[in-house]
């Protein structure tokens, strides 16, 4: 069982779903990213994104998208995702995934990227804009270096695609909840649920579902249903408003131990 699904099942065993938690590496600093995965794991993430910074970010809405021009501006190379990892993974035993676009990958050279991830001590990787159908090579590499290859589905994905990314996804199969790119919400999508029940059917990971999860009452929500939430917006929100790094580190531990609390599927546990 890979750390990905070891530490999901391990919240699923103590009464509640994981949580994921999402950050642009690089912004403003992979210096400051390694200390704010390091404060959101003793805050109650299981499992930490680290967003490795792309010029063209498709999937993502206005708050990552800037967050990650913010890591451009800074210089922030795959390398340095790299480092940053490492760096993390000597503080904590926290799950990391990379989460990114075939490009910087692609450009990096994927058989590379994979054997110095998984020595930076990442467990697995999305790459957001590459389908399950057209991942052959990239899960040959994944596979070969021992790392976990997350795949996204939709409320519009077909059964057969739902299928083949349930059948290539280890790790965790990533529910996107609802159309359109990342971005806080007020109000969950009502696609959720009918999504999660539809990737249980057919998957043998743990089922996590994310995109406009930004407040304690949607995880709790979600709770019951998911194996895991992954919140990212909202945190990159509660990080960037900030000035300086110690109201960065105290807005993040104070946004993911809300998050954390709602993950309890019994009321009133904690």
């Amino acid at each position: 069982m890979s750390r990905l699904t070891s530490l999901l099942s391990r919240a699923n065993a103590t009464g509640r779903c994981g949580l994921i938690c999402f950050l642009e590496a690089g912004d403003p600093s992979a210096e400051a990213t390694t200390d704010l995965a390091c404060t959101v794991a003793e805050a109650g993430a299981d499992i930490v994104e680290l967003g490795i910074p792309f010029s063209d970010p498709v999937a993502d809405g206005p708050t990552i998208q800037a967050s990650a021009m913010r890591a451009l501006a800074a210089h922030t190379s795959v390398r340095d995702v790299l480092e940053c990892a490492r760096q993390i993974r000597k503080r904590s035993d926290v799950g990391l995934v990379a989460m990114t676009y075939a490009n910087p990958i692609f450009q990096y050279g994927f058989g590379r990227f994979g054997v110095d991830a998984r020595e930076a001590g990442i467990d697995g990787i999305i790459v957001t804009d590459l389908p399950a159908e057209e991942a052959d090579d990239w899960i040959g590499v994944a596979r070969q270096s021992g790392l976990d290859t997350v795949f996204l589905v939709t409320p519009t994905s077909t059964p057969e695609r739902l299928q083949q990314a349930a059948r290539v996804s280890t790790g965790f199969l990533y529910c996107v909840s609802r159309m359109g790119v990342t971005g806080a919400q007020s109000d969950l999508s009502s696609d959720a649920a009918q999504l999660v029940g539809r990737a249980r059917a057919v998957a043998q990971c743990p089922v996590c579902v994310g995109f406009g999860i930004s407040r304690p009452e949607h995880v709790g929500a979600l709770a019951g249903i998911a194996d895991g939430v992954i919140v990212g917006s909202a945190l990159v929100a509660a990080v960037q408003c900030a000035s300086d790094q110690a109201t960065r580190l105290r807005n993040a531990s104070e946004l993911v131990r809300a998050l954390h609390t709602a993950t309890y599927r019994t009321a009133g546990a904690s």
